[in-house]
């Protein structure tokens, strides 16, 4: 009985680290991301405000569509 008390003490404790880690693997996950994330902002601003600087650049808004647009008039 001992012995059996023993073995699912073990299980239950194996099972407790195994969920521990996964909890610490998604929480790391989610950190890494938002640490991309966070670095993608950076970068964008930094170019932003490089482009805001330089008096050559004009900013048309549009995105794709426009360029796309001005160069199929173009080809015309």
């Amino acid at each position: 009985m001992k012995a059996e008390q023993e073995q699912r003490a073990a299980i239950i404790r194996v099972e407790g680290e195994s969920d521990a880690a996964k909890l610490i693997s998604d929480a790391t996950a989610s950190a890494r991301m938002g640490l991309i994330e966070l670095r993608r902002i950076e970068a964008s601003r930094e170019i932003a405000s490089t482009l805001g600087k330089s008096p050559n650049v004009s900013y048309l808004p549009g995105g794709q569509n426009l360029m796309m647009a001005l160069n199929a008039s173009r080809l015309s």
